[in-house]
């Protein structure tokens, strides 16, 4: 990376989308189809007013980051602008400002050395509006800033949403999430169990650790294992009587399951297919379950939401309004953030070749191989 006389950075090392993937996505630096190239592009210097010179310091790793990036989704059918070849591959960081062009009485949260949310994508630098960046405020408790990316953000406010106006999840239900230790299953738990009140709260995860912590760390009544043999006998005892609420992060073959477990006129959350981003094969057989059962199965984005800043959620309005709702939860101790509902990666901490932005592509591949607790953080620097 090349320097200016004051050494402020004049190029950064960026990740760009160099072929979408059809399936699983390459990104073990040897193929000559790798889905992205590591890139060294000069930066839009000097600033001009308004803007801001940014560091990234974190990066959000999300499941629908696979949806704008597959050569399988038409551009008409995604509900935002898909990640262009050639383009840097986007993502929500919180970044370090290095320098500020904007007026003296904005330098308050836009000045030099503050930290900003921003959607800079897989870069080391990046020169982005400071409308389009949101400052960080500390949070209490000695809480990491990295929450902003979670629980404390869009994933957050994914699982309340998706609970409290889509299903509309009240305290007679019984409630099942499926990726129940990932980052929006983790915050649905909670919100399901110790916010709405919900009878009976199931999770569904992979492996006995992540089972353990769901029930005992989240809250759930029971969390079924979905990589143990007895998954279906499982399910069904767990699920016996049926349940009124699903909250689908996975899709694929747990989604057709649940089908054959869910009340008439059980209400489905559909919030993610990441069983399915990378095999387009999968399908849906037990969909007659909706018509005989009279289902319903409403498909969401948190976009949705938060394009909307006036609409009403029983009671609660802005998402700012929402984001106070979860602090409040988490002063009263009914939503638990810690060590374990994240999983942070520290790119310096890894092999050589593969630290600092080198490690952002390896990072992401985690999410589909099901290591991470919580929501998954890449650290940058």
């Amino acid at each position: 990376m090349a320097q200016a006389a004051n050494n402020t950075p004049s190029t950064t090392n960026q990740w760009i989308l160099s072929q979408k993937p059809t399936a699983l996505p390459v990104l073990d630096g040897t193929s000559p189809h790798q889905t992205f190239t590591l890139e060294q592009k000069p930066l839009p210097l000097p600033l001009q007013p308004g803007q801001l010179l940014l560091k990234t310091l974190y990066l959000s790793n999300d499941p629908a980051q696979r949806a704008w990036i597959s050569a399988n989704i038409s551009a008409e059918r995604l509900y935002t602008a898909p990640v262009a070849e050639g383009d840097v591959m986007r993502a929500r960081c919180i970044c370090e400002v290095v320098d500020s062009a904007v007026p003296a009485d904005q330098q308050e949260v836009f000045g030099t050395g503050k930290h900003v949310l921003a959607t800079s994508g897989w870069t080391e630098y990046s020169v982005m509006p400071a409308k389009e960046c949101v400052p960080v405020a500390p949070l209490p408790g000695g809480l990491s800033e990295t929450h902003y990316l979670g629980a404390l953000g869009l994933t957050g406010l994914t699982a309340y949403y998706g609970l409290v106006e889509v299903v509309k999840a009240k305290p007679s239900d019984t409630v099942v999430v499926s990726g129940a230790a990932g980052a929006t299953g983790s915050m649905a738990v909670q919100i399901a169990k110790r916010v709405l009140g919900c009878k009976r709260v199931v999770g569904i995860a992979g492996g006995s650790q992540k089972c353990k912590w769901v029930t005992e760390s989240l809250g759930a009544d029971t969390c079924v294992d979905y990589k143990a043999a007895s998954f279906d006998e499982e399910l069904k005892k767990a699920t016996d009587g049926f349940v009124e609420v699903y909250f689908d992060n996975v899709g694929g073959s747990t989604l057709d399951t649940m089908l054959t477990r869910m009340a008439p006129f059980g209400r489905i959350a559909a919030c993610g297919s990441i069983s399915t981003y990378n095999d387009p094969s999968a399908s849906v057989k037990n969909f007659f379950e909706i018509t005989s059962n009279r289902l319903s199965v409403h498909g969401f984005i948190i976009i949705d939401f938060i394009a909307q800043p006036d609409r009403n959620v029983q009671g609660f309005g802005s998402m700012n309004q929402v984001l106070a709702v979860l602090r409040e939860h988490i002063a009263r101790g009914n939503l638990t953030l810690g060590g374990e509902n994240e999983t942070v990666v520290d790119t310096n901490e890894l092999e050589e070749g593969q630290r600092g932005v080198n490690g952002i592509p390896k990072v992401w591949g985690r999410l589909f191989e099901g290591g991470n607790m919580g929501k998954l953080v890449t650290k940058v620097a």
